[in-house]
């Protein structure tokens, strides 16, 4: 330690990484539209060394840019335990998030002008993971097998990450830099999600002559919503009906209305039953009326939770506790890639990386908590040293 910090942040460029954040927010990369800090990100990756390829996600998601997948030699001795590691970060934010500018504020904090998002989320964890590797091959630092994948889309229930191939990537542990609140906590468990659609098909009627003779599709979706149980319905499962949308004029009995919803859960076994609860009180209702209820259920996460005694856990708290983090462990009900890289065999949890308030106009980060972040991000990624352990 020297001035009470770890030679991990005294090897932090911190001029240089909040540069390197304000440039990366400046671009706009709302989803699917992430063409240009996509080619910016490659070709930091290629001055790094790195062998770096893009997937064909663009096509796939009719998007402007594809995931971004970059691989770097490890230079450990064979005998070391440090495993091959994933860091990822997502390309795109949510909107509003054309045009925007970072602030710099004498307090350290950063924050966008007011009028969009900032893009901490996540272009804090781009700019971290990016210094990293710039550190390591500065300082020549000994690392495993490091694998980085940014991927398009992850905000709309992670598109870009899903259609990507797993096949390329040969860690089984992976940090996933997307996660807001202070510096040194993780989620080591989310739920899966599930997305609903019902249409709810009547039959019309002129709304002032003849009422009888049609069947309220509005009136069928209304009675079901209003049995179904929302919110918590215990501690691990959330129910919500998001949207109701239908009918065609204000004298006409409304034919078809559209009800999208979604169910969350740390066991899929409850999701699963609380949708055929909600398709059956759909249907009584449809029946009861003379209507019908068709549903769409989509699958857009499966859940996971790390054990936290497995090594991406350990290593984790160990980093923590050589900066003086607290290596809080926690779950979360929000998705992310990392839904998907365990889905696929990789033993991922997801990291706070110095973003606050996010999805809102409001978002800001610090600087302080960037150097952490970062500094956090480079001990997981190296191996020690002797003058580590010294």
């Amino acid at each position: 330690m020297a001035n009470g910090l770890d030679k991990n942040q005294i090897l932090i460029n911190k001029e240089r990484l909040i540069r390197e954040f304000m440039h990366l927010v400046s671009y706009d990369s709302e989803s699917f539209g992430e063409r240009q800090i996509a080619d910016y990100v490659k070709g930091e990756l290629t001055k790094l060394g790195l062998a770096v390829e893009e997937d064909d996600a663009a096509e796939r998601l009719s998007g402007t840019a594809g995931n971004i997948y970059g691989s770097l030699p490890g230079n450990l001795p064979k005998e070391s335990s440090v495993r091959p590691v994933l860091l990822s970060s997502h390309l795109d934010t949510v909107k509003p998030g054309i045009g925007k500018k970072a602030v710099r504020h004498e307090d350290g904090r950063i924050t966008s002008d007011g009028k969009t998002v900032l893009g901490a989320d996540d272009a804090a964890g781009l700019a971290e993971i990016i210094e990293v590797l710039r550190v390591i091959k500065e300082a020549d630092l000994p690392h495993p097998d490091i694998e980085v994948l940014f991927p398009v889309a992850e905000e709309p229930y992670a598109q870009g990450s899903r259609v990507f191939d797993y096949g390329r990537i040969k860690a089984d542990t992976a940090y996933v830099l997307d996660m807001s609140g202070p510096v040194g906590r993780a989620a080591i468990a989310a739920p899966a999600i599930y997305s609903l659609v019902i249409r709810v098909y009547g039959k019309p009627a002129h709304a002032g002559f003849c009422p009888e003779e049609g069947i309220h599709a509005i009136r069928i979706a209304a009675e079901a919503i209003a049995e179904i149980r929302q919110g918590h319905i215990d501690e691990t499962t959330t129910v919500n009906i998001g949207t109701i949308e239908g009918g065609t004029a204000r004298n006409i009995v409304p034919e078809l209305v559209t009800v999208t919803g979604e169910i969350r859960s740390m066991d899929a076994g409850k999701a699963l039953t609380e949708i055929e609860k909600i398709k059956g009180i759909f249907e009584a209702s449809a029946k009861e009326h003379g209507g019908i209820a068709e549903f769409a259920v989509t699958e857009e996460f499966s859940s996971y939770r790390i054990g936290s005694g497995e090594y991406v856990v350990t290593r984790f708290k160990e980093a923590c506790e050589k900066l003086g983090l607290s290596g809080a462990l926690e779950e979360t009900f929000g998705g992310s890639d990392n839904n998907h890289f365990t889905a696929h065999g990789i033993r991922g949890i997801v990291v706070a990386n110095a973003m606050n308030e996010v999805h809102t106009t409001d978002e800001w980060t610090h600087e302080d908590e960037l150097v952490r972040a970062a500094g956090l991000t480079l001990l997981l990624a190296t191996e020690k040293t002797k003058e580590d352990e010294t």
